[in-house]
């Protein structure tokens, strides 16, 4: 059957006018079709290729497909510079730079911008003045892009923020990042009333989008200030602005409460939060181990119960918390379970752990630690000094600082202060007053007040109370509690009357904040029979609400920890307990011993 046969068969329905009409105007319209497909260039696909090898961690791979690509433009070198930048190599993102630049390439906005992160990150301010001059150059400093990397550059390399807020001022249209990069650079410098000064302006501006991490970094303002009374009324504008569902922002208020030590706010908030995260849990651990070291392994156990692994974070507060509570047993468990987990290579881990055995009484597990890894930053060899310091190994401190200077790592003040409190402890005079002067002489570091109290108690244990009392004349500041406490002590243990007198008078004159140095004046002055003075002092103490913290000693035995103080009469075991104790009395009179009862005034109104 023909094509024309088939067509004129009365089967055939005709198109409907309305159709007809339509393909008519759609033949009649003026639309271009479409573009024929063009497929990518190698030097696109290319680049394409770099950014995924640089986002996998590729570096490698990324160098050599760059170095193998017969045309760059800028986009390539642009990529490159921004990946290396991306995976922390900021030198090389630098030297790239430099080698972009010798091939006669203008940069564009994003060239400016990934290499000034290139230079925060060297920390590198002449570099970063460089690439600004080249930003005006080539008239690339009004692209918003630019300008707050630029201030983000300033505010991190420079020693104030005056060359940052220059650029912020110079801004146009400030957009949400331009005031959360000078929020956060006043932050970090640990300027809180700067970075809320600043929130306080964008909070003012209309035109501004507000984003959750600009309400963390000024609830992270707050923290560094201390003041609960300003992220509390952060808390409510988080609130007012619909960000308290925000998991980051909620950590962050989390935090503050916790670092302001209101710890009842911080634990409503906590069960109040909807959701919650493993940096949730870290944060209230952390929170807990500095106060309340119990609490913090309470809710540790709360969190592996409720199905969150710990990560080496919560490994570290758990530490710190068995070493505060002198907890062996339980950070031996933890220690195991580090290992379980492949962690025990981690360097923080290592370093909680030398720290943990070292304030349990167990020298040789930390010493253990210490020389089973494989790489040891400052902390690892300070943490060990302090462990031998505080366990009467004088000499091994002496040895182990010598062994890390060796090593290359250069002594910083805290070490200085481990390891003359070494030598104290252990009555070396000659070694601690050599490092005194090696601090001074050869690393430039001036002492302050702690490191002159530590010089202090070296010379008053060993009996060189005079000497001290020249040292502290020739202090170049008025010296503090610190200087003339360890002072004090030592003109009481070795009977220097009239300079204990003059200490006395000094640190009075310096209304001390510690109470231990109030209740070691109230005894010196009872052992010279001034029940007046001991009684003018144990009023000013009172009137001041200033109260020595009672003496605690504690003991493991089966898995529980037994604390005790003075003249406890509670516990499932106090009777037993005082039985040991009458029969170690009868001991110790039987073998001669008179105790020295002068240091022991004890006052049963206050408690101390």
């Amino acid at each position: 059957m023909s094509t024309r046969k088939l067509l004129s068969t009365t089967h055939f329905h005709p198109i409907p006018l309305i159709v007809r009409n339509s393909i008519q105007l759609v033949q009649n319209c003026t639309t271009p079709p479409n573009p024929p497909f063009i497929p990518k260039g190698p030097s696109v696909l290319a680049t394409t290729l770099i950014k995924s090898y640089f986002g996998k961690g590729l570096i490698g791979e990324a160098r050599t497909l760059f170095d193998e690509m017969p045309e760059r433009d800028v986009v390539a070198w642009t990529v490159m510079i921004a990946g290396y930048t991306s995976c922390n190599n900021h030198t090389h993102a630098w030297m790239v730079f430099c080698e972009m630049m010798n091939e006669e390439l203008d940069p564009n906005a994003f060239t400016i911008s990934s290499v000034l992160k290139a230079c925060k990150g060297m920390k590198c301010l002449s570099y970063g003045r460089l690439v600004h001059g080249l930003a005006i150059k080539h008239g690339l400093d009004g692209f918003i892009y630019v300008d707050n990397a630029l201030m983000d550059m300033y505010a991190t390399c420079c020693v104030s923020m005056d060359d940052a807020c220059m650029v912020f001022r110079g801004i146009h249209l400030k957009n949400e990042v331009s005031w959360t990069t000078l929020i956060a650079g006043y932050t970090h410098r640990d300027d809180g009333y700067g970075g809320l000064r600043v929130f306080r302006q964008m909070l003012l501006q209309e035109e501004v989008e507000l984003n959750p991490f600009s309400f963390s970094i000024a609830v992270r303002a707050c923290t560094s200030i201390g003041s609960h009374t300003f992220g509390e009324q952060l808390h409510a504008a988080v609130t007012k602005h619909g960000f308290e569902s925000n998991l980051p922002v909620m950590n962050s208020i989390l935090d503050m409460y916790c670092r302001c030590s209101c710890f009842s706010e911080a634990n409503r908030y906590f069960y109040e939060m909807n959701q919650r995260d493993l940096i949730t849990w870290n944060t209230l651990i952390a929170g807990y181990e500095r106060s309340n070291p119990t609490e913090s392994l309470y809710v540790f156990s709360m969190m592996e119960s409720e199905g969150f692994s710990p990560n080496c974070f919560t490994f570290t507060s758990i530490m710190a918390a068995c070493a505060t509570l002198a907890f062996l047993n339980c950070g031996q468990q933890i220690h195991g379970r580090i290992i379980r987990r492949g962690l025990d290579g981690n360097l923080a881990l290592s370093n909680a752990l030398i720290d943990m055995y070292s304030k349990c009484g167990n020298i040789a597990d930390s010493h253990q630690v210490f020389g089973g890894m494989s790489r040891r930053d400052l902390v690892s060899w300070t943490a060990m000094m302090i462990g031998y310091g505080t366990h009467g190994y004088g000499e091994e401190a002496v040895e182990l600082f010598d062994k890390m200077v060796r090593s290359g790592i250069r002594p910083d003040r805290v070490v200085f202060m481990a390891i003359l409190s070494a030598c104290s402890h252990a009555g070396l005079v000659d070694e601690g007053l050599r490092y005194f002067k090696l601090m001074v002489g050869d690393y430039n570091i001036s002492p302050d007040q702690e490191i002159y109290g530590c010089v202090v108690d070296l010379l008053g244990r060993a009996g060189k109370v005079e000497e001290a009392y020249e040292l502290i004349e020739s202090m170049p500041f008025k010296p503090d509690e610190c200087v003339w406490g360890p002072f004090l002590g030592a003109c009481k243990a070795h009977t220097f009357p009239n300079l204990g007198k003059l200490a006395a008078h000094r640190i009075l004159d310096l209304r001390p904040n510690m109470a231990g140095t109030y209740v070691m004046l109230s005894n010196i002055y009872a052992a010279d029979g001034k029940w007046g003075e001991f009684a003018r002092l144990r009023k000013l103490m009172k009137r001041m609400g200033n109260k020595k913290e009672t003496g605690r000693s504690w003991v493991e035995v089966g898995n529980h920890v037994y604390s005790f103080v003075v003249g406890d009469e509670v516990g499932s075991k106090i009777e037993g307990i005082y039985q040991v104790l009458e029969n170690l009395i009868g001991h110790m009179k039987e073998s001669g011993y008179v105790p020295d009862l002068d240091c022991l005034i004890y006052d049963l109104e206050d408690g101390t």
